[in-house]
């Protein structure tokens, strides 16, 4: 085969070659465009449920505002009734109500519990029957001129400290009694204010109520819709099952054939490389063939004519040129390189596979499993939907079980007690500025005669002279006299009335605190609440359909920690929360209807064996490439020197004498001498061509035989995966879907469980609120009315010293009708005996 077929050759095998990585390009892109969507996460974390939405609460409990005499008051009132809690006492009263009075053993009981009481209340009924008693007999001996009334002082010597010690003695009283009468009007004004905040305290108690019964429904409905967006996330994700497992299966494939097509794709670029140097070495062929048969012809012409010279009988010696004109015989070859036909067929067979319609093929597979997988799993989805709507009905029972219709009946049983309370509120204010006047005045009427006590010691001293004769004291001292005589008898005028009001108060006020106050304080009273049939109809158990009763102080204490309700109230007797929250035995269902699902997946072939061989071959056919005798004839093209055969050429025409000859070869040896310039301007360039885009061809082909077994590694090693492994991988990507949407129910059922048990319904603001009750009856009402009467109390007692001293002291400054004789040194009096008159 001539030089010319062979570059044709050529040109068909770059055809071949060109046509294969062109098919393999598009089977790369085919799987890639297969991988385009971003690989997701195996299973992605479910979103946690929302917090329960927490109610907004009042303060309701401010601390401890014990009142300023609490101290004293309790302790009276502890050392007045030092007994214990009478439970039993109380439950024979409630049970024998319509008896109590023919009943003289509860009669009995009753007063000996009460016998502190009894015997303060024996001693304000004395205080208030001798008190006025007393206070008439001293206005009748006032009247008669004794008691007071006989304006004459005897002088003494000791009359002086007499005066003083009663004088200190009746200040002090006072100062005692204006104490007293201090907190009085400061309990008074305490008691208005607690009273005044009644109707804000009780709304803030009733509304803290309210909202926690509100609240506890909101928050079941809170749980059970949390378990509706559970569901909703499920269903969604089992309705684009298609993209997302399908996906997943992608990348499990991915995984593997990345490796190959990365191979693929390296010998897509080192065979365009290829092609390229062989155009180049195809244009640099016909060149240099062109250049080489125009030197051949140029040097056959020559050399005939050299020939016909030096057979010339004329030319002398030129028998001896004949070996140099045999060198010319060198340029008769032709350019070739060995093995371009067995690579040209192998490239031809590889072509002729049509790996286009193959990565269509390919490209079409893996685009179609998301939809495989969708419809391959229809029954199941639907399947599946129908057991997620039971566990959606099964999760709504959560607020059927519960006993919420019982929180709604409280609630309403508060807000139609609360308006009850509300419709006396215009006549509680009422009766309280009436109360809150009479105190006024009590406390008014107390100051009263600490004012005359006060304008008696102040007025009387101003107006004394010592040493003065009694008959002729000042008006100053007269007035302040009569001050403290006025005190003594608005003292005796008022204080039995007011006892009379203190012994009222001590009775109620001081049983409240004994029998209400205190043992709610320590608990005894919660206790008491808590006997069986006590109050009719409160049976807190039965009433929620528990097995078991629970008591007021049971529910309280639990209150007190802000325990939820299925603690407090022993919701797990009226609902099997494990039950209701059990969807194991639905997910069960579902895992087995994916478990018996059959996601079909042919197993497609990435490359045949034909192409396996044919790429085999070509890597083969690369290998034999050899350049070694083009090569060498580049360099015999280029060791040629006509020169050398002109020299002798010129030389030899010297030599002859025939001028004919003599032309003819210096017309030769310049022929010979400018087909070697043409050699070196024309031929030895594009040998030089030549060479170098052999030499880049060589070194591209070397790498093709590594890149082809790459492949053909990669590829074979894809291929048994896929064969082997296509149905293990759909089933686990598909189990591993499904353990997804399960754990989506693991989640919400343990957050469920959670919430419901130790979140539900924390009752602190029902504790808060019995707490508030507690505090506004016991440490601001109760202990302001205490305080009241027991300054009161105090006040009327030290009445007593204060009439005693106030009327002794006032004859110390009112002025007498008649003077004593002084013995000694004291003078007597210059007015007869006869004529002393008695006022």
């Amino acid at each position: 085969m001539g030089l010319c077929g062979s570059m044709r050759c050529w040109r068909w095998q770059h055809g071949s070659a060109g046509a294969l990585m062109a098919g393999v390009g598009v089977l790369l892109l085919g799987l890639s465009l297969a991988q385009t969507v971003p690989p997701q996460t195996q299973c992605p974390a479910p979103a946690n449920p929302q917090s329960l939405p927490q109610p907004v609460y009042q303060n309701t409990t401010e601390g401890d505002s014990s009142g300023f005499l609490s101290a004293f008051v309790q302790s009276f009132l502890n050392t007045v009734q030092p007994n214990p809690f009478p439970k039993e006492l109380i439950l024979r009263l409630v049970k024998e109500s319509n008896q109590v009075l023919s009943n003289q053993d509860i009669i009995n009981e009753t007063l000996w519990y009460q016998v502190g009481f009894l015997v303060c209340a024996a001693i304000g009924i004395l205080y208030i029957v001798l008190m006025p008693i007393v206070g008439f007999i001293v206005a009748c001996c006032r009247c008669c001129g004794n008691c007071g009334g006989k304006m004459y002082q005897k002088q003494t010597s000791a009359i002086h400290c007499r005066r003083r010690t009663l004088y200190w003695s009746a200040f002090i009283t006072t100062v005692i009694i204006f104490a007293g009468n201090v907190c009085m009007f400061k309990s008074n004004e305490a008691l208005k204010a607690t009273v005044d905040q009644t109707s804000e305290a009780v709304g803030r108690t009733f509304d803290d109520i309210n909202s926690f019964l509100a609240a506890v429904p909101e928050e079941v409905n809170h749980v059970v819709n949390e378990s509706y967006k559970t569901i909703e996330e499920v269903t969604r994700n089992l309705d684009t099952i298609g993209p997302q497992l399908g996906k997943e299966i992608q990348e499990a494939f991915r995984e593997t054939i990345e490796p190959a097509l990365n191979s693929v794709r390296l010998l897509n670029e080192d065979t365009e490389n290829t092609s390229d140097q062989l155009n180049q070495l195809n244009s640099s062929l016909t060149q240099l063939q062109m250049s080489v048969d125009q030197l051949q012809a140029n040097v056959t012409a020559v050399k005939n004519q050299i020939n016909q010279t030096l057979s010339n009988a004329n030319c002398i010696g030129c028998n001896k040129l004949l070996p140099e004109l045999q060198k010319l015989d060198t340029l008769d070859r032709v350019v070739t390189i060995p093995n371009v036909y067995e690579l040209q067929s192998a490239a031809d067979e590889v072509i002729k596979t049509n790996l286009t319609a193959k990565i269509k093929e390919v490209e079409d597979y893996f685009n179609s499993i998301p939809q495989r997988v969708t419809n391959e799993t229809d029954d199941v989805v639907l399947n599946s939907k129908q057991l997620l709507d039971d566990i959606k009905e099964q999760i709504s029972k959560i607020s059927d079980d519960l006993p919420l219709s019982t929180l709604n009946n409280i609630s309403e049983t508060l807000e139609g007690l609360h308006r009850d309370i509300q419709k006396f509120g215009p006549e509680f204010e009422r009766g309280e500025r009436i109360r809150w006047a009479v105190s006024v005045a009590v406390c008014c009427v107390v100051l009263l005669v600490v004012v005359c006590n006060l304008l008696g010691l102040v007025l009387g001293p101003l107006g004394l002279t010592p040493r003065e004769d009694p008959t002729k004291r000042s008006q100053t001292a007269d007035c302040g006299g009569t001050f403290l005589m006025m005190g003594a008898g608005f003292s005796f005028l008022f204080s039995w009335l007011f006892m009379i009001l203190v012994l009222v108060l001590f009775l109620l006020g001081g049983n409240v605190y004994t029998l209400v106050c205190r043992p709610w304080n320590n608990g005894q009273l919660l206790k008491f609440l808590d006997t069986p049939g006590l109050i009719p109809g409160l049976d807190i158990g039965p009433s929620l359909g528990l097995k078991s009763n629970i008591s007021i102080s049971t529910i309280y204490k639990a209150c007190e920690k802000n325990q939820p309700l299925w603690i407090t109230l022993h919701l797990n007797e009226v609902v099997d929360l494990d039950d209701v929250l059990n969807v194991s035995k639905y997910t069960d269902q579902i895992q087995q209807f994916f478990d018996n699902s059959n996601i079909a997946l042919s197993t497609i072939t990435l490359l045949s064996p034909d192409v396996t061989n044919q790429l085999s071959s070509f890597s083969n056919k690369s290998k034999d490439l050899d350049s070694t005798d083009i090569t060498q004839q580049m360099n015999n093209i280029s060791s040629i020197n006509l020169n050398t055969t002109a020299d002798k050429l010129d030389q030899l025409a010297d030599a002859q004498t025939n001028a004919d000859t003599k032309k003819e070869l210096q017309k030769q040896a310049r022929d010979l001498r400018q087909i070697q310039a043409d050699i070196e301007t024309t031929i030895i360039p594009q040998t030089e061509k030549l060479n170098s885009s052999m030499h880049s061809l060589q070194s591209i082909v070397g790498k093709i035989n590594g890149t082809v077994g790459e492949v053909l590694s990669n590829v074979g090693a894809a291929q048994d995966f896929l064969n082997t492994n296509t149905t293990q991988i759909v089933k686990t990507k598909s189990k591993m879907f499904m353990d997804c949407q399960l754990g989506f129910f693991v989640v919400y059922t343990d957050w469920a469980n959670v919430t419901i048990t130790q979140h539900l319904g924390r009752c602190g603001p029902v504790a808060g609120a019995v707490n508030s009750i507690e505090e506004f009856l016991c440490l601001d009402l109760v202990e302001s009315l205490n305080a009241f009467w027991f300054s009161l109390g105090w006040c009327m007692i030290f009445f007593i010293p204060s009439i005693i001293l106030s009327m002794k002291l006032a004859k110390y400054y009112r002025k007498m009708k008649q003077s004593d004789v002084y013995e000694g040194d004291l003078r007597m009096s210059s007015i007869p005996r006869a004529q002393i008159k008695v006022n």
